[in-house]
């Protein structure tokens, strides 16, 4: 690796795409753990921790005679944090549910018949609040489709009351992959 030789600004630029390499690969490895991708995130991890290697490697060898080296790696870092969570949405690993609270009646219903006729399972649960009675509207989703019904839920009924979870298992039920 003689471009790593003292001096060379390939050294800076090595540390930097690097380390911010490294650090969005965390990212998203600690997200897949999180949302049960086990298996995704172990082998993420082995590659991860190469980029580690070679990265914090290079910068600690001589970094007493040449902080800039550690300056660069630190910005790296900071930007591949934001770099990694700005990937992770754009993947959107896993799995949400959506509860939606509307006024009952005939809205409600077609609101219902829209969200299932664009493939979204929903079991509706009667309750009441303040200004009456409501319908609890519950959606279980990947997390890629959620842009997609929240548009639908608003466009319809823009006063309706949604919440977003993110969900680490789900056993049963109409699941549309």
């Amino acid at each position: 690796m003689d471009f790593l030789s003292e001096g060379s600004i390939w050294i800076y630029i090595f540390i930097f795409f690097g380390k911010i390499l490294e650090v969005t690969v965390a990212t998203v490895r600690v997200v897949l753990i999180n949302r049960g991708e086990k298996e995704k995130g172990s082998i993420l991890a082995f590659f991860e921790i190469l980029l580690w290697l070679f990265i914090t490697g290079t910068v600690l060898v001589g970094f007493q005679d040449d902080i800039i080296r550690i300056i660069v790696f630190a910005v790296a870092f900071a930007l591949g944090n934001y770099l990694g969570s700005i990937l992770e949405s754009k993947l959107a690993f896993g799995l949400c549910s959506i509860q939606v609270i509307v006024p009952e009646g005939d809205q409600s219903q077609e609101l219902v018949s829209l969200l299932r006729a664009n493939d979204f399972a929903v079991t509706i649960l009667k309750g009441r609040g303040k200004d009456g009675e409501r319908d609890l509207m519950v959606l279980h989703i990947l997390r890629k489709r959620v842009p997609k019904a929240v548009t639908i839920i608003k466009s319809y009924l823009n006063n309706a009351v949604i919440i977003v979870n993110d969900v680490k298992s789900l056993h049963g039920g109409y699941f549309k992959k």
